[in-house]
């Protein structure tokens, strides 16, 4: 499938292409019958494949890592990510505190994020929402922040680790995905027994960007491990940062393996 969808490669799914342009698509109907949901997934699949990066952009993410039973944050780690289109992303630490696991993490996280985008569309497409990849059903519709989205069922085809088995909110206007939510359908390390993962994304001044990640997994030996990331703001090239409300942000679909959050412990 040619463009750059949502959402990027997923083993941790947490980030790839942090913003794509926004696609508007026409408005749908309020019932779902049979035939309009599989134009639904036709839709989709358009808005993704319409969905290609214009412009430069610069994004400020923060990352947050720490026991998943714990409210105290282990490490905090702030990152300045570039990217040019059609295939160059670069990214600069700006700040970590804590552990320096958490800087380690974010990393590689980011490493392979640039590879991922260096890798052009080939890069992206096993890991698309789309028929190629996915079952999917019909679950009707649910609210997120007092909208009513579509809501599909995701049953990946493949026991791989960049397909994830749960559900996806889409927009029913421009049918691009505001959320999804479920666990990773092959866990990329035996290390890890269980990778659970809430993508969100938003529009911000005409780009569609991940605002935000939270992906908990089950490490042995360590116990439960939880790391957050949100994007607090984004600059289009020559264009002032946009502060990003995080609190109302529909927290995002970004696709990383999950080992690279997770690293064996030491």
């Amino acid at each position: 499938m040619e463009g750059r969808g949502l959402p990027p490669k997923l083993g941790f799914a947490v980030v790839a292409l942090c913003m794509i342009t926004f696609a508007h698509a026409q408005k749908s109907e309020n019932t779902t019958t049979p035939l309009e949901f599989a134009s639904v997934i036709q839709r989709l699949e358009q808005a993704q494949r319409n969905a290609k990066p214009q412009v430069s952009y610069q994004v400020i993410r923060q990352y947050q890592l720490s026991e998943s039973n714990s409210s105290h944050v282990s490490s905090n780690v702030v990152a300045e990510v570039e990217y040019s289109p059609p295939d160059r992303e670069t990214y600069v630490i700006q700040e970590h505190s804590g552990s320096s696991r958490g800087e380690q993490v974010v990393r590689r996280i980011l490493d392979h994020e640039s590879a991922l985008v260096a890798g052009g569309p080939a890069s992206w497409s096993a890991a698309l929402l789309s028929r190629d990849n996915y079952a999917f059903t019909n679950l009707g519709e649910s609210t997120l922040n007092g909208k009513s989205f579509y809501l599909l069922g995701l049953v990946p085809k493949r026991q791989e680790k960049e397909l994830i088995a749960g559900r996806a909110w889409v927009d029913k206007n421009t049918f691009l995905i505001r959320r999804i939510d479920g666990e990773l359908a092959k866990s990329p390390s035996w290390l890890l027994k269980k990778v659970s993962v809430r993508l969100d994304f938003s529009d911000v001044s005409g780009i569609w960007l991940q605002s935000a990640m939270e992906a908990t997994a089950d490490v042995r030996f360590v116990g439960s491990q939880t790391l957050q990331a949100q994007t607090l703001d984004c600059r289009k090239a020559g264009v002032v940062a946009t502060r990003i409300d995080t609190k109302h942000a529909r927290t995002i679909h970004r696709n990383v393996p999950a080992e690279l959050l997770f690293p064996a412990p030491k």
